[in-house]
């Protein structure tokens, strides 16, 4: 039973950093990722990047690569996006979500077409101007 819990949303004021949290559990993909999605009131939810839990290589979309950096941390279970110079423009729901082989949720990161089959419930950041 996979289980994705995200926390370290909150509050921030433009130009400030969040760094949230993604812990995993019941996970046995072995080729499997990590994604991290956001999704405003009234938008589409939109990717942000994905990590390959077991060697760790990234893809962080073209619109925040400068600013977010997604890294794991396999002894504790856990996934970090790290959100540097946010804008109010960051604000919406950050969800956590796992690659499995029954995925069916698809989303592509540059050339990489990822089915998702788990989905944790998400953490709020809020950016003011």
């Amino acid at each position: 039973h996979v289980q994705l819990v995200e926390s370290g949303g909150g509050s921030v004021q433009a130009g400030g950093s969040l760094r949230l949290s993604c812990e995993v559990s019941g996970y046995t993909y072995p080729r499997g990722c990590l994604g991290w999605f956001r999704q405003a009131p009234g938008k589409e939810r939109e990717g942000v990047g994905i990590i390959y839990y077991r060697g760790g290589s990234t893809y962080v979309a073209d619109s925040v690569k400068d600013r977010f950096t997604i890294s794991r941390d396999k002894a504790e279970n856990t996934v970090f996006l790290q959100m540097d110079s946010l804008q109010p423009e960051d604000s919406g729901m950050y969800i956590c979500a796992a690659e499995g082989p029954n995925g069916d949720t698809f989303y592509k990161f540059g050339g990489i077409r990822v089915g998702f089959a788990y989905w944790g419930q998400g953490t709020q950041v809020t950016v003011s101007s």
